[in-house]
């Protein structure tokens, strides 16, 4: 990601966002969050390379300013609160992303927030189905939801995605880091039996309604 117009686009991939320019300078592209009205996502030239601004929790902060020379503290921002990430071609796409996941994630109460949470709490050598991740993270009816948001899942290895199956018991045939196959092996390495692609969700599925219910 080096561009302005892939950060746009990724930025309104996002639930409920839109763009927005509110200076009367073309430079500056925000993109907001419906009802809040909140920025999650600024873009914008400087020194000849696209920019952006990106809200970060204290504890991730100094995590990317370290590992990314290209990070540094936000530009014309709170500078506890805001990291500037130069799109300079250093830093992979997958922690750009992660990175505009988590402001948006701080700026809103979002659905993909919640369903990582519910997915973090699935027990190793266990699965959950769509059903049950969306009935935990607060909507029953938002499976659909849960699926779109793990295809994005911004951090695979410490939100456990691979851990979750259809109604059936079946693995994704789509499964997004991997396909089905690098599904099933992350589930047989935890010593989940996986047979023609499927789950014995007696045997291995999460009991209950709520993640406490097991």
């Amino acid at each position: 990601m080096i561009t302005r117009e892939e950060a746009l686009q990724y930025g309104l991939t996002f639930p409920d966002t839109y763009q927005d320019a509110p200076f009367h300078d073309a430079n500056w592209q925000l993109i907001r969050v419906q009802g809040n009205k909140k920025a999650f996502l600024w873009v914008y030239e400087r020194d000849g390379r696209i920019n952006l601004n990106l809200k970060v929790k204290p504890e991730w902060r100094d995590f990317w300013r370290s590992t990314f020379p290209s990070v540094i503290p936000g530009y014309h921002q709170n500078k506890e609160h805001w990291n500037t990430v130069i799109l300079d071609g250093t830093i992979p796409d997958s922690d750009i992303k992660r990175m505009i996941a988590e402001s948006y994630d701080l700026v809103t109460d979002s659905p993909s927030k919640r369903i990582y949470e519910a997915v973090k709490k699935i027990p190793k050598g266990r699965v959950a189905t769509y059903g049950q991740i969306a009935e935990w993270a607060g909507d029953k009816n938002m499976a659909r939801a849960v699926g779109n948001a793990l295809h994005k899942n911004p951090s695979p290895d410490e939100i456990p995605c691979f851990r979750v199956v259809n109604a059936k018991g079946e693995l994704a045939g789509a499964f997004a880091f991997g396909g089905t196959e690098s599904q099933a092996k992350l589930l047989e390495a935890e010593g989940v039996k996986v047979v023609n692609g499927k789950v014995d969700l007696e045997m291995y599925g999460v009991r209950g309604k709520t993640h406490e219910d097991y």
